[in-house]
């Protein structure tokens, strides 16, 4: 919901704020510590949500032409995950070699080495999840799950506006949505989300009006129920927008 009315998906730092506070009144320990080891288990998932749409993009390559520009995008986004993949990697299997490491660039600053070595512990405490080999198959299940739906959504609504598209059009637009959003933009992604859409369903031969009246419901169908269960749930954690979307660690 905080992604939908904030722009420049400040909803991501609320997400984690929001969690740190139910975590730290649970007795996790204080809010900024518990900040950065929820920071750290996001970026496990933004991580792999960008290789879930690279590989969707890497097969509808292979049955439709992908626009160019956006084979160089994804292209850009896999050599982002490979870097964030091997610094999680190095944090996962090393994390003394990289205290140490630490240790040694901030040797100069007392301070800011005992501020930074204390991030860095909380932020490692995050990739539990990921370090434990028998979590490997939920995550992936998990992590394929949350992609089918919005792809059988999309697929849906095709259906629903009489398009008469293949099943593959219902990811060719996930596909080209979740790389166009993954960039930082307008509250709900107005625009960068129409556009991706129209694009995907315009590959199929749809006209370009129709491609614009689908891209417009399509987006409302997953914007407007979001935001009413965002606020429902604002109000349950007894929270404000802006006291979430202003919050830093401490």
């Amino acid at each position: 919901m905080a992604n939908n009315v904030l722009p420049l998906r400040a909803g991501e730092v609320v997400r984690v704020y929001v969690v740190a506070r139910r975590w730290s009144a649970a007795g996790a320990g204080g809010t900024a510590g518990v900040f950065w080891t929820a920071l750290a288990t996001l970026i496990v998932e933004r991580v792999l949500d960008s290789l879930a749409v690279v590989l969707m993009l890497a097969v509808l390559v292979l049955i439709v032409p992908v626009p160019t520009f956006l084979q160089v995008a994804a292209l850009a986004v896999l050599a982002i995950d490979v870097a964030g993949i091997a610094v999680l990697v190095a944090l996962v299997a090393a994390p003394a070699r990289c205290a140490r490491l630490i240790e040694r660039l901030s040797a100069r600053w007392p301070r800011v080495r005992q501020r930074a070595l204390g991030i860095f512990e909380t932020f490692v405490r995050g990739l539990d999840g990921i370090r434990a080999p028998a979590h490997a198959l939920p995550i992936l299940v998990w992590t394929a799950i949350v992609w089918v739906i919005p792809a059988s959504a999309a697929s849906m609504m095709l259906l629903a506006m009489n398009l008469g598209l293949p099943w593959i059009a219902g990811w060719a637009v996930l596909a080209f949505v979740g790389l166009g959003i993954s960039i930082p933009s307008a509250p709900g992604y107005v625009g960068v989300f129409h556009a991706a859409a129209a694009l995907a369903v315009g590959l199929f031969g749809v006209a370009q009006a129709a491609a614009v009246g689908y891209a417009l419901v399509f987006h409302a169908s997953q914007i407007l129920p979001v935001i009413a269960l965002g606020w429902l749930y604002l109000l349950r954690e007894q929270l404000s927008l802006g006291e979430a979307a202003r919050a830093r660690p401490s």
